[in-house]
């Protein structure tokens, strides 16, 4: 079974959640098209979550998604932010930026109950969770709305663990994907593997749909894909470029160039391993200095340097996301690229 019955979508394509990077415009123009679109909640309070599928439901009345993280909130650690601040006191004082006035506590808060409660007043189709699942009573509490459940594994015991838990299909997210890594169960980079080795070990061993993402490009990755056990896929550097995207022009400009060629997992903008284009910061810094504080503390002063840079122009301090397959990221309409995509299952 492929993931159109289970969705009840016309194409077994989703389009991967992208904050920052878009809003319920891109998902919608998806879902219409017959595909699966997906509103990325990670960076949306409980107002902000309302009003977006508040939105979404004026455009569509086709089934969509929406996606959480499912992170653990650190405990403030000031030695460590300490540290992180003194790696950056030089891109700080160029930027103008006064250290004492970047706030401390944590940016981005996990699903809790006043998502949840926004959930059973919208009950969107499709609810899809980052970096595991949430506590067990919340996941109750989405199960209750009707809403189909799925989560991001990057390796086989990941998939196991989801499937254990009661989840609808499983997303096997592949080292190439761009963002944020979904891993959970280990903190180990060693351990993230690519979509074509770790798609059919999930299909095997799980009674479940899974779904592959990572360095789905064009119809030929889509019966790839296929190919090796695939319920559907789901893209999300493809998206970037497309008319109903929010991409930022610096990130826009950036993937139309050279620098999407060569990618990279790190932790500097947010305390997580996250792929991205290869910026200043990341060149002078390295991709996972010792100091950056967990997510997402880090994103803390990162945002303040990002604030500052982007409108001159400057990308140096913005996470320029992207998958190692950027060559199917097309400014086109999404429903065009959609369809694209569907082209190549048979």
């Amino acid at each position: 079974m492929d993931i159109r019955a289970l969705f009840q979508i016309a194409l077994p394509i989703i389009q991967a959640p992208m904050a920052n990077s878009q809003n319920h415009q891109l998902a919608a123009a998806v879902s219409e098209a017959g595909g699966l679109g997906s509103i990325p909640a990670g960076s949306l309070d409980a107002e902000g979550l309302d009003a977006e599928l508040s939105a979404i439901a004026a455009l569509t009345n086709k089934p969509y998604n929406v996606n959480f993280f499912c992170h653990q909130t650190p405990p403030a650690d000031t030695e460590r932010n300490t540290g992180w601040l003194a790696l950056l006191a030089p891109y700080l004082e160029e930027m103008g930026i006064d250290p004492a006035r970047i706030p401390a506590a944590a940016s981005r808060k996990p699903f809790d109950a006043t998502m949840a409660d926004v959930l059973e007043r919208h009950r969107p189709p499709v609810v899809s969770f980052h970096f595991g699942l949430p506590a067990a009573d919340l996941l109750q509490r989405v199960k209750a709305t009707g809403a189909k459940i799925i989560s991001s594994a990057t390796t086989l015991e990941e998939g196991r663990w989801l499937q254990a838990q009661g989840v609808d299909a499983v997303i096997g997210q592949g080292v190439e994907a761009g963002g944020h890594r979904g891993m959970f169960l280990s903190e180990d980079i060693d351990t993230q593997i690519g979509t074509f080795a770790l798609l059919p070990q999930l299909v095997a061993e799980l009674n479940i749909p899974v779904i592959a993402a990572g360095g789905i490009a064009g119809a030929h990755c889509v019966s790839a894909a296929q190919a090796l056990g695939a319920a559907g896929v789901q893209a999300g550097t493809a998206y970037l470029l497309c008319d109903e995207s929010r991409t930022s022009p610096l990130h826009r400009k950036a993937l139309q160039s050279a620098a999407a060629e060569k990618t990279v997992l790190t932790t500097l903008f947010s305390g997580r391993p996250a792929r991205s284009m290869i910026n200043r910061l990341i060149h002078e810094l390295g991709a996972r200095p010792d100091a950056v504080p967990a997510f997402p503390l880090a994103g803390n002063a990162i945002g303040s340097l990002r604030a500052a840079a982007e409108p001159q122009g400057i990308d140096h301090f913005s996470p320029l996301w992207a998958g190692q397959n950027a060559s199917g990221c097309l400014a086109v309409p999404a429903a065009q690229l959609t369809k694209a995509l569907a082209a190549g299952w048979r």
